[in-house]
């Protein structure tokens, strides 16, 4: 006899669907084979699910089974087949009603007592067969709350192998989880984490409420101490609140990682990804077997933060290029390849030189020249030119770190974000895209400077030799300021402020 159960395998960020055949042979040796590209854990599967449906107190057939994962073409991996194989030779062998298969989504890890175990990319999965018409899906007990997510579909969320089939038989009603979005989504942010926290620093303040209101990338130069890290953790408290659509993505991310958060099931802040100088290739880019996502795409919707840039080997900064330039990342393997998001705002910090001292107004710096342009020479010119800005930040003297007057909140300086950001909206009539995405096309439909600016833009031009990247982003950081500023134009005032956040194209580091 034959049976079917509908099924999908994670593939990169989204699910493909694949369909488990179950044929049980009148005749021949008892065995049990899984064809069709599986891995070594589907293989695997073979003793979990005897050893399931005997404990479980089904009966496990003495004759010849063979399994099939449709289409053959496609690689299978993970231990999400086992629920569907052993419901699969449960329907083949009559003790449970084929016809209750045909309409409903199964996966789900089987332990050797029945129990089912949670699986990663649940959302993923769910998505991808709600799309091909499936409304109804049993699914682990532990992941109910993220199938969830997905309107207008009936999840089924189960703990053992018994109780899965109680259900498919109508022995046991239960509900579908029900959980309120809206509530989730409106939930105050951490504020654990807050700019007043920082002491001076008004210029750097003013550059990362611009960097957050137009989306721009951020390098933070300064020597040990100056506060850098201290200003970039707290670039995630000004970003404006995620969307239920962003959210979904960077769950859907974190899922397939296996990182969703603990006391929730929905990434409903944007996530700050901090990965050490030590980072692999894969660790960063994203990789192993199965290609999973990086800390890259981990970042999506958020900030990608890397301190002390310096310290990153130069062919792993180099593979930013391409996330940076397109908002994804291709990890290219034998058996084929898979394209993750990886949009995310840059922001990194490092030292002026090796030793750290080189504009440090008091401590004297021991480098000599050619030491400082091998260091700087770290970061290759086209991966500096598409950092945005460069923000240069001072050592804080007595005055200052004792000083006991409070700044800006960043709930304040977030709400003039989020008024930026909805003049971009706005003008771009888009949800998703701020000054710092825009094309070439959208720069000269949109960057349009006054008579005084041009001349001013020119000037720098001619005069520091600015490439046409680094025009462009002039261009954007322009219309950001503007943008804060409720202008329609961009001004002489906006235009030279944008300028004055290249200093690494002025090249007055190596000036004495």
């Amino acid at each position: 006899m034959l049976a079917k159960v509908r099924s999908s395998v994670l593939h990169g960020i989204d699910a493909k669907e694949v369909t488990v055949e179950v044929d049980i042979a009148n005749s021949g040796l008892p065995t049990l084979s899984i064809v069709g590209l599986p891995d070594a854990a589907v293989r695997e599967s073979i003793k979990r699910v005897k050893n399931a449906l005997t404990n479980s107190g089904f009966k496990f057939p003495s004759t010849r089974i063979t399994v099939n994962l449709a289409p053959a073409g496609i690689r299978k991996e993970g231990p999400s087949f086992d629920l569907p194989i052993a419901l699969g030779i449960l329907a083949a062998t009559g003790q449970l009603d084929a016809d209750k298969l045909a309409d409903i989504f199964v996966c789900g890890e089987l332990s050797l007592d029945g129990s089912v175990k949670s699986l990663s990319g649940i959302l993923s999965r769910v998505i991808n067969m709600h799309s091909k018409g499936l409304n109804k899906c049993l699914i682990p007990y532990r992941n109910r709350w993220e199938a969830s997510l997905v309107k207008n579909m009936t999840v089924l969320p189960v703990r053992n192998l018994r109780e899965t089939v109680s259900i498919l038989n109508g022995e046991i009603q239960i509900n579908s989880p029900n959980i309120d979005i809206s509530g989730i989504m409106d939930r105050e942010p951490d504020d654990t984490l807050d700019l007043s926290d920082v002491k001076g620093h008004a210029h750097i303040k003013r550059g990362l409420e611009i960097a957050a209101a137009g989306g721009h990338n951020v390098l933070l130069i300064g020597s040990p101490g100056s506060g850098k890290t201290m200003l970039a953790k707290r670039m995630m408290t000004i970003l404006p609140r995620m969307s239920f659509e962003e959210a979904i993505e960077s769950t859907k991310i974190h899922s397939i990682a296996g990182i969703t958060p603990n006391k929730g099931f929905l990434v409903c802040q944007r996530p700050f990804r901090c990965p050490h100088h030590s980072i692999s290739y894969s660790g960063l880019i994203g990789g192993g077997r199965p290609p999973g996502p990086g800390e890259i795409s981990l970042a999506h919707n958020g900030v990608l933060f890397l301190d002390e840039l310096t310290e990153f080997h130069r062919n792993i900064l180099e593979m930013l290029r391409q996330p940076l330039e397109d908002g994804t990342i291709t990890v290219s393997r034998s058996l084929g390849s898979i394209k993750y998001p990886a949009r995310f705002m840059l922001v990194a910090a490092m030292n002026p030189c090796p030793c750290g001292n080189f504009t440090h107004p008091k401590k004297e710096c021991n480098c000599t020249v050619p030491m400082i342009q091998r260091y700087l020479g770290k970061i290759s010119g086209p991966l500096l030119d598409r950092i945005d800005m460069h923000l240069e930040v001072p050592p804080l003297n007595y005055n200052e770190l004792s000083e006991d007057n409070h700044s800006e909140s960043s709930r304040k300086i977030r709400s003039r974000v989020v008024q930026a950001r909805e003049t971009q909206k706005k003008r771009y009539n888009k949800d998703h895209i701020c000054n710092a995405l825009l094309n070439p096309r959208q720069i000269q439909d949109h960057c349009i400077l006054t008579d005084e600016a041009k001349e001013i833009f020119k000037l720098a031009i001619l005069e520091l030799n600015f490439s046409g990247r680094a025009y462009d982003k002039i261009l954007k950081l322009g219309r950001t300021i503007a943008d804060m500023d409720g202008g329609d134009l961009i001004d002489a005032d906006s235009i030279a402020e944008a300028i004055g956040y290249r200093s690494l194209d002025r090249r007055m580091w190596l000036s004495f």
